[in-house]
């Protein structure tokens, strides 16, 4: 019998790009609410019951009015002005959570992903039984229930992420990370990628990973990514300096684990993927993190008790 351990590919994600979530609201859903993407908020809402008209002002991307009378979910992945439009004697009960992922857009799920991911809960498997301890958390106040309430918002994520990765067309995800780890040889060359990064990886040991040629591997990695394995693993190891600087690393820490000969060869593939010196993008970091809005702004204009504020 075998004692590999079955191969995790969302776990070298979420180790090194976490998201949090924070419940929004939970309850009735009336009159016309608001959601500012320059409020800086990824969003999961859930409708258990009743109907949910949502728009999207100024998106071509996206239809600009979408009708739900099923129970649904839909995950906003990254800031996204949406609206909905619930006549107060039809409101929907509802919950929601505000998710914030580190690094914001550049985290690899956020770019990989569609702005907007809408399902019937039932499409989901599994999903009914973490809903039912969610909805039993939400709907009377306990000891704990903002924490736990937190948690199971975030489990609702990985579910789906775990969805997503099983059903890519389905969700109209296009080439990037998430298809590539749906195609079962590629992933295990992604995910070893993922897990060891600062390995002197090739294309011959990538393929070797994969169990592939190295011209099969090439092309059905640029097919299926969108991108070669080598800009495929330059942009994982610059997202993971990135996310070190932001924690206040110094790049001269960096260079050997993420596969670089030294500080300045790893300065240099900064810039060119970024566009500036990690001391110049540490900068601008700092500059948006100061202008950015506080942990209490409210970005969609509800007063707490499930109707919108005045």
């Amino acid at each position: 019998m075998s004692t590999t351990p079955p191969m995790d590919r969302l776990a070298g994600i979420l180790d090194n790009f976490r998201f949090r979530a924070q419940l929004y609201h939970s309850g009735p859903l009336c009159g016309l609410t608001h959601f500012d993407a320059g409020q800086g908020h990824a969003f999961l809402h859930v409708l258990r019951r009743g109907q949910l008209e949502v728009s999207h002002p100024g998106r071509r991307d996206l239809p600009e009015r979408m009708h739900f009378d099923v129970p649904s979910l839909l995950f906003y992945p990254r800031p996204l002005t949406h609206r909905f439009h619930n006549p107060p004697r039809d409101g929907a009960d509802f919950t929601c959570a505000r998710l914030d992922f580190d690094g914001g857009m550049a985290h690899p799920l956020v770019r990989g992903l569609p702005p907007l991911v809408a399902l019937p809960l039932d499409r989901v498997p599994g999903l009914a039984l973490s809903l039912e301890l969610l909805f039993c958390e939400t709907d009377q106040a306990r000891c704990g229930q903002r924490l736990l309430t937190d948690r199971l918002f975030e489990v609702v994520v990985i579910q789906l992420l775990r969805w997503l990765l099983d059903h890519p067309e389905e969700a109209c995800i296009r080439p990037g990370f998430i298809t590539g780890l749906s195609e079962p040889r590629l992933a295990r060359a992604l995910v070893a990628m993922h897990d060891t990064p600062g390995h002197p990886w090739t294309l011959a040991r990538m393929a070797e990973r994969a169990g592939m040629s190295r011209t099969a591997f090439a092309n059905t990695f640029r097919a299926w990514v969108g991108q070669t394995p080598a800009d495929y693993l330059t942009d994982w190891r610059i997202a993971l300096a990135q996310r070190d600087l932001r924690r206040g690393r110094p790049i001269t820490a960096l260079a050997e684990e993420l596969g670089y000969a030294n500080a300045s060869a790893l300065s240099r593939a900064f810039a060119a993927k970024v566009g500036a010196s990690p001391r110049d993008w540490m900068k601008q970091v700092r500059h948006a993190h100061q202008a950015a809005p506080g942990p209490d702004a409210d970005p969609a204009a509800w007063d707490g008790q499930g109707c919108p504020g005045a």
